[in-house]
């Protein structure tokens, strides 16, 4: 049999397993495997500075353009595609995109010549006639590539689309923690991942980084621990376009492009069998949990008197929990929220009050035309305050969250109900009604004067509310898109019209703009904390009945099977154990056919240099 057929295979039995055990979650698994793959897609995803737009102008064999520029804007992705040369701008608060010239994408990427001094887009989708983009889309992750937390969950979004993940490294240092984190957390949306190991002609130390990446896979991340690793250098493969065409061609062969190239379109070609993998590999979520239940059936037929106890008492005291101290969750979550809330903006001032006194010392310091400039540094230090502020939410949301958690359940409760609690606080998170905002949930706020602009949760465009921020295996995810903060068009006007060389002016100004975007977070700030305090509630509440239930319904289980003779606990034994047994084949089922479809990922013809 063919690995497509294997795959579709076990995909089929896997979500016929799943449908009969959990409605719901058969049905979401089911409009996953409906999606029709139009285009095979990859996305590259790594740290800040590893080389990844470097890579994808390679790729492409258009030097410079995907923007090579540590000033790109951090919440702008760059998506290309076939076609005629042309670029369309996705600006938040725009009511349409805007076709722009391609040549001025580095330039729109970054916000420095937006029409109007206006803010720099959200998404620009690139067609361009490379031969590469004739077999495979390809999308560049925002702000270079960066994963830190503000960054993470876009890239996690652009994953959960994704045909095959492209992963760049570079050469100059082993994999950092924040790198196995995301391939941790990447690992449940998408199967196939290639790495892509870059400046390999600057560090002649190379292999011995790619020795250590595969050791730290195997120990951190054994998924990936055999993934195949392409070496590879993007500016040798620059470099050869500047030479006669005779020329080229060792300086091609030391790039190693090209073997890079030929591995994304053999992944392309089999784009509908890793559509089938990335399906199986959701759906083998869904039967391990499925397992843990079947794993507690089992137990329940034992009648044990000892769990009989076990489980009451643990149902009990949920229970009495919760007459008699949910007002006090209740006070405590309120407690919790306003504190971290005075605390958070208690930050933002401080980040304000220190930019104010860098950027007024810049104003006394500068001398005629210097001031010119001043728009576009305090535009990029205000996305640098906001991306600071965006990583201090997220850590104090899952604070207040696992403090709340903390009374509310004890160890072994948690552990059962946190999947599920997630979830709910997910939805309600995202079922918040939007504050003022357009079709993609937008939020704008503006000064009378135009002076601050400020986006807030589809401040990132197109990652989902539903994305998890800030992602911790096992624990509570709270989903926290990021805040976008920087002048909008009114600033640049009103900066033009009123200060020319005149320090008092710009003074002045930078006060107005200071003050404005002080005002707009502290507002966004005060939302954010309003809905927390709220999905979290809802979420508890409905992780508590949940989780009563659950207790119920294993009682229940426990108390028929004490009721019966040995001999009818022997058949309520043996049909809990035969479904376990099932269960865990469906799960050894699925593994094999994905260990198979390892085979779908193309290693470089010289992986013995790496491995």
């Amino acid at each position: 049999m063919s690995l497509a057929k294997d795959l579709d295979l076990a995909v089929r039995d896997a979500l016929a397993a799943v449908r009969a055990a959990d409605a719901d979650a058969g049905a979401e698994l089911a409009e996953l495997r409906r999606g029709q793959l139009t285009r095979p897609s990859v996305v590259l995803v790594g740290e800040t500075k590893r080389g990844k737009s470097s890579l994808l102008n390679a790729l492409l064999g258009v030097p410079g353009l995907s923007p090579v520029d540590a000033a790109v804007a951090t919440a702008t992705y760059l998506h290309f595609s076939p076609g005629p040369v042309a670029a369309t701008a996705y600006v938040p608060g725009a009511p349409e995109p805007v076709e722009i010239d391609p040549a001025q994408l580095s330039a729109w990427a970054t916000g420095r010549d937006v029409p109007g001094g206006g803010r720099a887009p959200r998404r620009i989708e690139v067609s361009h006639p490379a031969p590469l983009l004739q077999y495979v889309s390809l999308l560049d992750t925002p702000g270079v590539g960066g994963l830190d937390p503000a960054h993470t969950t876009v890239a996690l979004d652009a994953v959960e689309r994704a045909t095959a993940l492209l992963f760049v490294a570079d050469a100059s240092a082993p994999l950092s923690q924040p790198e196995l984190d995301f391939l941790v957390a990447a690992s449940a949306r998408v199967d196939a991942v290639v790495f892509a190991l870059t400046k390999v002609d600057a560090f002649a130390g190379w292999r011995r980084i790619a020795d250590d990446n595969r050791a730290l896979l195997r120990a951190r991340a054994p998924r990936f621990a055999d993934a195949p690793w392409f070496p590879v250098s993007a500016r040798l493969a620059e470099l050869a376009r500047t030479l006669p065409a005779g020329e080229q061609a060792a300086l091609v062969d030391a790039s190693r492009i090209a073997e890079l190239q030929h591995a994304l379109v053999e992944l392309a070609g089999r784009g509908h069998q890793l559509q089938l993998a990335n399906v199986l590999r959701a759906t083998r979520g869904e039967l391990a949990r499925l397992e843990a239940a079947a794993v507690a059936r089992v137990q329940a037929s034992e009648a044990d008197p000892v769990q009989v106890a076990r489980v009451r008492a643990q149902r009990s005291a949920l229970a009495a929990r919760k007459r008699t101290e949910s007002r006090q969750w209740t006070l405590l979550l309120s407690t919790e929220t306003q504190r971290a809330r005075v605390e958070v903006v208690g930050l933002l001032r401080t980040r304000i009050t220190a930019v104010q006194q860098d950027f007024g010392a810049r104003i006394d310091a500068a001398r005629g035309a210097a001031l010119d400039a001043l728009p576009d540094q305090l535009d990029a230090e205000l996305q640098a305050v906001a991306v600071r502020l965006s990583d201090d939410l997220q850590a104090t949301f899952r604070q207040v969250g696992e403090r709340i958690l903390a009374q509310v359940f004890d160890a072994d409760e948690l552990a059962a109900v946190l999947d599920r609690l997630n979830a709910t606080l997910r939805h309600a998170l995202a079922g918040s009604p939007p504050r003022d905002g357009a079709g993609d949930n937008l939020m704008v706020a503006l000064s009378a004067g135009g002076i601050a602009f400020m986006a807030g949760r589809g401040a990132m465009f197109g990652a989902s509310v539903l994305g998890v921020g800030g992602a911790v295996a096992g624990g509570l995810l709270i989903p926290v898109a990021g805040l976008g903060l920087g002048l909008a068009a009114g600033g640049y006007v009103l900066y033009r019209r009123r200060v020319q060389s005149d320090r008092q002016q710009a003074r002045t100004w930078l006060r107005d703009v200071l003050g404005e975007a002080r005002a707009a977070l502290s507002d966004e700030i005060s939302y954010r904390f309003t809905d927390l305090q709220y999905a979290l509630s809802v979420a508890v509440d409905d992780a508590v009945e949940r989780r009563l239930r659950e207790l119920d319904a294993h009682i229940a289980d426990i108390d028929a099977a004490a009721a019966e003779d040995a001999a009818g606990r022997a058949r309520r034994r043996a049909q809990a154990t035969a479904d376990l047994h099932a269960v865990r084949a469906q799960i050894r089922q699925v593994d094999e056919v994905l260990t198979l479809a390892r085979a779908l990922t193309p290693a470089p013809a010289n992986d013995q240099e790496t491995a």
